[in-house]
C-alpha cells in the first residue's frame, strides 16, 4: 500500500513550490518514466486542488482522471496537457544539447 503520509508531503512542497514542481515533472519527462510521472501527477492533483477540481478544468470527469494517472494509466496527450494546462504548467519541446557541445 502507498504511503498516504508521504503523498500529502510530496503535495504540500508542490504546492508551495510550483516551479519545483515544474523542474521536476521536466526532468522526469527528460527521462522517460512514466511510471513516476503519473505518480508525480497523483501528488501534484492533490496540491493543485484535487481529483475534482483538476477534473472539472481539464474537462475530464473525475472517474477518467483517476484512470488516467493511476499505475497501470497511459495518458493520452490531449489529457496530460489539459491537467498540466490546470495545474499552471503545460508541455514544451527544447532542443537537445548538442553532442560533444558543453554548458
Amino acid at each position: 500500500m502507498k504511503d498516504r503520509a508521504h503523498d500529502d508531503a510530496m503535495a504540500q512542497v508542490y504546492r508551495e513550490d510550483p516551479a519545483y514542481a515544474a523542474q521536476l515533472l521536466s526532468s522526469i519527462l527528460e527521462d522517460g518514466d512514466q511510471g513516476e510521472l503519473l505518480t508525480v501527477l497523483r501528488q501534484m492533483t492533490k496540491a493543485f486542488g484535487g481529483v475534482q477540481t483538476i477534473a472539472e478544468q481539464a474537462h475530464l470527469n473525475p472517474t477518467q482522471l483517476y484512470r488516467t494517472l493511476s499505475p497501470e494509466g497511459n495518458p493520452a496527450l490531449s489529457s496530460l496537457s489539459a491537467i498540466l494546462k490546470a495545474m499552471g504548467m503545460r508541455l514544451a519541446v527544447q532542443p537537445m544539447q548538442a553532442p560533444g557541445a558543453h554548458a
